[in-house]
């Protein structure tokens, strides 16, 4: 999970570090027809210079000689190629030889289709003086896609239209994030301070809820190991791994979404009914048809994403959906107890996350970070699958990044799930210490700036940068300030304002008298030289007195001098616990 959230960051500047060597093939069929399509080159900006607007640059008919390589003048066709693009092969020897021949014959471009990775043609710089025709790379994918659609009588026109600072999309990225993180937070934090505080009768297995999982210091060192063993398997074992990572996505992100849709389906009026006495595993609680339609409804989204992952149109739109219930679900699962708990992981995964997208690209042979190759996809991956633990959403502008095999731009789950945590426990905290939720708002602020300050970064610094870089310092130093300030870094630290999980039996003995409290006052004056009534003992029902089962109990049978009532007895506040 945490393996896959540099992708934001470490994609977007990889993106800009190559941008210049990008470009774009647009090609119509010879026949008249008016839509074509475009496609993605490589090309080196060297040889020659492609003009940014397409509205400047003429078609040209392709001339197709991929069957041959053009390493020599006996390759070269009976007919020149004056203005012409040639189309040739990739391999036997090197680009200036290739580009030499198709510019002596009058080609007015040339372009080399390949099987292999995309890399910018080069050479040395006497050959780029001689050379005044662009050479570019195909892929021998796009240009079987090419035939298909347009057959083999095409014409072609090559430009690179300027890279955008920054795609709109990530406005929607922000939102998403942002959202994300404040309602989850929100969510996880009420939840458990109402499980605190108020402890209801279970009404039914489906008013059941998941117990939350409190992180200890160890869970968190072992997570963080899993997490770098995981990362370095998926960098040896791309292509065998990504699938179990898919498999387990697909499981947790349907569980998440039923997680979050069941309080609303169980408001709904119709489908109450429950299944009949049976003795099969789950059904046996008799869950209402409601929720197993529910149950079904989830799994469905979830296989169809599953068979139509790689469908670029609109799969991204389920992925989200998906991931956002997956975020959701997770933030009220997993719960950090103290501040101390919230600081350790933070800063563990702050360094985990500095350590391989710096660190690693001085350890490994192509000088790679190893979270940029994991999260983007190795470029030698036979399955071409990516990693489905992230926000994506396509490129709002017109790029040529969006036809290169980055037509998305992409935010890991760790990024909103591990200071998500941190909102979460400070909207807790607000509500035990009764502080206006100014902890919740304050660290959710902190995590959209530093959120913005991460998309200032990858415009500013043009290398890739991991997003926990700045979301770790602006949401601690935000909520330790606000702890600072109301004077509460004691309580905030060690979590000692909350409540116990679960409800004391009786009251504690105290060791001396309580100062009475405004609340504890008797109802009504007693005469003077009367006894006034005894004050019940409370009981575990939310500290209300149960009467008396036999008449010798102090408290039958009494009553209020002034009237024939009961008194009505106003138990103190428990330790700990805010009035």
């Amino acid at each position: 999970m945490a393996a896959a959230a540099r992708l934001a960051a470490a994609l977007l500047l990889l993106a800009a570090q190559v941008a210049c060597e990008f470009g774009v093939l647009r090609v119509v069929s010879q026949s008249g027809g008016t839509r074509g399509k475009d496609y993605c080159i490589l090309y080196n900006p060297q040889w020659a210079h492609l003009p940014q607007d397409l509205s400047k640059v003429s078609l040209l008919k392709l001339r197709d000689l991929s069957s041959t390589q053009l390493c020599s003048h006996l390759d070269l066709p009976v007919e020149d190629l004056a203005n012409q693009v040639a189309l040739v092969a990739r391999g036997n020897c090197t680009f200036y030889e290739k580009v030499r021949l198709a510019q002596g014959s009058g080609a007015r471009a040339l372009l080399v289709v390949s099987k292999e990775k995309l890399v910018p043609p080069g050479g040395n710089k006497t050959q780029y003086e001689e050379i005044s025709i662009p050479v570019a790379l195909l892929s021998h994918r796009d240009l079987q896609d090419i035939f298909r659609r347009f057959g083999h009588a095409v014409m072609v026109a090559l430009y690179a239209p300027s890279e955008p600072v920054m795609d709109y999309n990530m406005v929607i990225i922000f939102v998403m994030a942002v959202g994300t993180v404040a309602l989850g937070g929100y969510w996880a934090g009420s939840r458990d301070v109402k499980k605190y505080m108020k402890h209801k009768r279970d009404d039914g297995p489906e008013k059941h809820e998941d117990e939350a999982v409190d992180v200890t210091p160890v869970m968190i060192c072992v997570f963080v190991v899993m997490c770098c063993f995981m990362l370095v398997l998926l960098y040896y074992f791309y292509d065998r791994l990504v699938y179990v990572i898919i498999g387990i996505f697909c499981l947790a992100s349907s569980t998440g979404l039923y997680s979050c849709l069941a309080p609303c389906v169980r408001k709904l009026p119709f489908c109450t009914c429950r299944v009949p006495d049976n003795n099969l595993p789950y059904f046996h609680k008799r869950p209402q048809a409601r929720m197993l339609l529910l149950a079904l409804f989830c799994v469905t989204v979830t296989v169809v994403w599953g068979v139509f992952r790689n469908e670029d149109q609109w799969a991204w739109v389920l992925q989200d959906i998906l991931g956002i219930a997956f975020c959701l679900y997770m933030l009220r699962t997993i719960r950090l107890p103290t501040f101390k708990a919230c600081t350790l992981l933070l800063s563990v995964l702050f360094i985990y996350d500095v350590f391989f997208v710096f660190i690693t690209p001085f350890l490994t042979k192509s000088g790679n970070s190893i979270m940029v190759e994991v999260a983007t996809g190795p470029s030698n991956s036979s399955t071409h699958e990516k990693l489905p633990m992230v926000l994506k959403v396509p490129r709002l502008n017109t790029s040529p990044l969006s036809l290169c095999d980055r037509p998305f731009s992409l935010l890991g789950f760790g990024d909103i799930l591990v200071p998500g945590l941190l909102v979460a426990y400070c909207h807790r905290f607000d509500i035990q210490v009764q502080s206006s939720r100014i902890y919740f708002v304050a660290c959710t602020i902190a995590y959209g700036l530093g959120l913005l300050v991460t998309f200032v970064a990858l415009v500013l610094m043009q290398r890739g940068q991991p997003a926990l870089l700045y979301l770790v310092p602006c949401t601690l130093m935000a909520s330790c300030t606000v702890a600072l300030w109301r004077r509460e870094l004691g309580a905030f630290w060690t979590g000692s304002g909350f409540v116990k999980n679960v409800p004391q039996s009786s009251w504690a003995p105290a060791e001396g008298p309580a100062p009475p409290r405004d609340s504890d006052a008797p109802l009504s004056q007693h005469p003077p030289g009367e006894e006034p009534a005894k004050r019940p003992l409370p009981t575990d029902e939310a500290g209300a007195a149960d009467p008396a089962e036999d008449g010798n109990s102090p408290m039958a049978n009494t009553s209020s001098p002034t009237n024939g009532d009961q008194a009505q007895p106003s138990p103190a506040a428990q330790p700990g616990t805010s009035a």
